[in-house]
């Protein structure tokens, strides 16, 4: 079943892709999907919550600014890494947030990305 909140993050993320030209051949490149994959997510067709949606919303919402508190706290994966890896200090808290803010100098997943025309598979 679709949920209002996942249909609603999936036009969201379509919404995204179209004023910045994200291309769905571009998403589903960054995330290891194929584009009618990635269609059928931004159609909200099908929709269920899944890691691969997870990844496509993500790659989109990077595009605008960054992902919301509520998509952070959504993310099983994230959430259980920092579970296993911080021992509740903030100390700690203080250590693991700078390790993640390092991964910032590795760009954003479009800096890597080969440029593709606006007009193949866009969203």
């Amino acid at each position: 079943m679709i949920t209002p909140d996942l249909k609603s993050r999936a036009m969201r993320a379509a919404h995204t892709c179209r004023l910045h030209g994200i291309t769905q051949a571009e998403i589903a490149e960054a995330v290891g999907a194929s584009q009618p994959q990635v269609s059928r997510i931004l159609k909200a067709q099908g929709l269920r919550a899944s890691r691969l949606f997870e990844e496509v919303c993500l790659y989109v919402e990077h595009f605008e600014g960054g992902v919301t508190d509520d998509a952070v706290r959504a993310n099983e994966e994230l959430i259980g890494a920092l579970k296993m890896t911080w021992d509740g200090s903030a100390s700690h808290a203080k250590a693991l947030s700078a390790v993640i803010r390092s991964l910032a100098v590795l760009g954003s997943p479009r800096d890597s990305m080969p440029t593709t025309p606006v007009g193949e598979g866009g969203c």
